[in-house]
């Protein structure tokens, strides 16, 4: 079985100086936050279900056009 060397844990034994802070000896600095409030308007989130909503009803408007020129059963267009 090998032998343990056994390790000196810091103190006046040591042959290197420590290098360990104490963590109670400085308190953490607050950092100040700066609130920025963001501008007014729509966003992109809000544009998207417009714009889809804007595209299906030009849809249905198109549809309706064709069936009522070309096949006379649109609803809007005869």
């Amino acid at each position: 079985m090998a032998s343990s060397r056994s390790r000196s844990r810091g103190g006046a034994s040591s042959s290197r100086p420590s290098k360990a802070k104490s963590r109670k000896s400085a308190a953490p600095a607050a950092a100040e936050v700066e609130v920025v409030e963001e501008a007014g308007g729509l966003t992109i989130d809000d544009g998207i279900p417009i714009l889809t909503t804007i595209l299906l009803l030009v849809a249905f408007v198109l549809v309706d056009y064709v069936l009522g020129t070309d096949y006379g059963a649109g609803m809007f267009f005869k």
